[in-house]
């Protein structure tokens, strides 16, 4: 189990590395990372190699018995590559270059920086592939932040071309699939598709879908490219990794095609970013953990763990005392098992000077010091635990090309996502079921409930693995729009909606509504009355029955149901409903299932883990305030585990 810090000594005096390495390992740290950013150190002019800085560094951490996680440095050229091949540099969608200055401004599509990227990868690899003292390469960092997924320069267009081609037979069917017929949109080859620049109106959603999956694959191709290199080139003892950044649902690139390829996943975990007034809730910060350790199905390590204010230009909410070393732990609970905090010293010039560290510009070991030597302290004896495997009942299951079909028409203006997904995960954590968020390709044999947020694109080969599930006696949950489209992003034709899945869901959806701002309906269950806001279905009900109905003029319709198929039960929810309503129907949902649910006061989080057939609880308060639960007094964010919880 590893505890470290993000350490970049080339920002300073390198006279203060002696005392920087003294203090982490007097706060308890056992390894850096470093490198990322530092691709003009390592090569300041074309094809002159240096590393003889990081040669010094690495032997200082030697000396101090601290390991080293080595990041390749292709997130960050430098002036003399953009200043010789312009054609690296991507394009907004206005046309304008990214030009040299900020981070990520390279072309995923560029022959030039893929040449220049895997020779600085392999010669600083092969230059360290025998050094023990690096456990573990990371590739690149975060990949698609910050709108790098995206390019509209003119190699992407050919490209895109190209990869129309291969994927289309001849450019009939692809009119054919698009519907090109519709505003005379038809073409005569390949070479006349545009890529989805500003246009009057807006393009064709089967093009904008094709164009997404595009992104992702000129994104994969090329750090799976950069991964192969690594691997082809590392020492035997090191493992490969990459940092995934959060908003995973609002990127243009599959995280399942990428993390495969790795020997584990990483996460940079910032649960408040500048301009943020308070922190994301804590049932979204734990699903973002939940969907990094679906990637590998796996533990994972956290390389960059918020300790201050954070903002580049607006700085963010200042995590109270004890609340940064708080979502370090529910970070463990949730199947992280090494973390390294970002960053070990705030910087004092360049762009990232308000992102507060470990240590503030003042140099003095203050009070986030101290919170993380005493977690690192308390962490260490739960090893064993931190490292088990985590098994979850649970499931709730995402596809990119449905994310994108979602973002390329939201169809409520009040629609999003990530918050109908958080919505639907939320009455689960709240009863501290562990919850896997995986992709929808996975095989969900070993579940006993599977969620699915707003699934637009039905696949038949997902359909065949629910029938198995529901075969079993496994549950499944639909929220509104299910099985609506093809994979080509077009309606079904001839088919009522939910489609494919009107059998299993045993409704039929008659008509639709969105609800934009402002809008609700009023629904009923037992008798009691709540809201329905962003979406709804009008369903008729066929072999299910009636959960929820509506109140309003459309009294005649069910707003969510219940179906028994098969061996199992399966739920359609056509609205997106109030917290308090989605609580009572995941208690109906998991009615029977013999659950390890555990009621516990909002914003205790309690999460249970399995050593050895004995239980261990991790136990987050998220509050500000005392929480009292089982007799026990918890201070404000305050943390535990626990073998027993009475």
């Amino acid at each position: 189990m590893y505890f470290g810090v993000d350490y970049y000594p080339e920002h300073w005096d390198i006279d203060m590395i002696d005392e920087d390495l003294t203090r982490m390992k007097e706060m308890g740290v056992n390894i850096v990372r470093i490198g990322e950013f530092a691709w003009h150190l390592m090569e300041p002019k074309d094809g002159e190699y240096d590393f003889s800085f990081f040669d010094m560094v690495i032997k200082k951490a030697k000396e101090n018995n601290i390991k080293v996680m080595f990041g390749t440095p292709t997130a960050t050229f430098p002036a003399w590559l953009a200043n010789e091949h312009q054609d690296i540099l991507s394009e907004e969608i206005d046309g304008n270059k990214r030009i040299f200055g900020g981070r990520r401004q390279y072309c995923y599509t560029s022959s030039t920086y893929r040449d220049y990227s895997r020779k600085i990868s392999k010669k600083l690899v092969t230059h360290y592939k025998d050094e023990e003292t690096i456990i573990s390469w990371q590739v690149d960092n975060e990949f698609g932040h910050e709108r790098s997924d995206m390019c509209y320069c003119d190699k992407c267009h050919i490209d895109f071309q190209n990869f129309l081609k291969n994927k289309y037979q001849n450019i009939d069917e692809l009119n054919e699939k698009y519907g090109t017929i519709f505003w005379g949109q038809t073409y005569n080859n390949f070479d006349e598709i545009p890529i989805p620049k500003t246009t009057i109106t807006t393009h064709n959603p089967a093009l904008r879908l094709d164009w997404s999956r595009y992104r992702s694959f000129t994104l994969n191709r090329y750090a799976i490219e950069q991964i192969d290199i690594v691997k082809a080139n590392k020492g035997t003892h090191q493992q490969v990794t990459t940092n995934a950044s959060g908003g995973f649902f609002n990127k243009y690139f599959d995280h399942d095609e990428q993390f495969k390829e790795l020997d584990f996943a990483s996460y940079d975990n910032y649960p408040v970013w500048g301009g943020l007034v308070e922190p994301m809730p804590p049932e979204e910060i734990a699903m973002t953990l939940d969907f990094i350790r679906g990637l590998k199905d796996d533990n994972f390590w956290i390389v960059e763990q918020l300790m201050g204010a954070q903002g580049h230009d607006v700085i963010g909410y200042l995590p109270r005392p004890n609340q940064a070393k708080m979502w370090a732990h529910q970070g463990m609970a949730h199947g992280c098992n090494s973390m390294i905090w970002f960053r070990w010293r705030g910087m004092t010039r360049g762009a990232e000077q308000f992102c507060f560290g470990i240590i503030d510009h003042d140099n003095t070991n203050g009070r986030k010091y101290r919170e993380v030597q005493e977690f690192i302290k308390y962490m260490k004896p739960h090893e064993e635990i931190v490292n088990s495997k985590i098994k979850s009942d649970v499931a709730i299951l995402y596809s990119y090309d449905n994310v994108w079909s979602w973002r390329i028409q939201k169809q409520s203006s009040t629609y999003n996502f990530n918050d109908e997904l958080v919505k639907l995960y939320r009455p689960f954590y709240r009863k501290n079921l562990n919850i896997d968020v995986i992709p929808a390709s996975r095989d969900i044999s070993k579940y006993k409930v599977v969620l699915i947020p707003n699934l637009m694109i039905a696949d038949t080969k997902l359909k065949a693995r629910l029938d198995k599930f529901l075969e079993d006696g496994g549950r499944v949950v639909f929220t509104y729009r299910a099985g609506i489209r093809d994979t080509y992003n077009n309606i079904n034709f001839k088919e009522t909606i939910p489609c494919s899945l009107r059998e299993m869901v045993g409704a039929r959806v008659e008509e639709i509504e969105s609800l934009g701002e402002g809008i609700s309906a009023e629904v009923s269950y037992n008798n009691e009355k709540f809201k329905a806001k962003v979406w709804r279905d009008l369903l008729k009900v066929e072999t299910a029955n009636e959960l929820v109905g509506y109140n309003d003029f459309y009294k005649d319709y069910s707003c969510a149901t219940e179906n028994e198929y098969k061996n199992g039960k399966v739920y359609y929810i056509g609205s997106s409903l109030d917290d308090k309503l989605m609580n009572l129907l995941s208690d109906r949902i998991i009615e029977g299932l013999n659950l390890d649910v555990i009621d516990s006061p909002e914003n205790l989080e309690i999460y249970k883990r399995i050593l050895n057939n004995k239980d261990y609880f991790f136990i987050s308060n998220h509050s500000g305030e005392e929480i009292e639960f089982n007799g026990k007094i918890f201070n404000p964010y305050e943390i535990k585990v626990e073998k027993r919880l009475c």
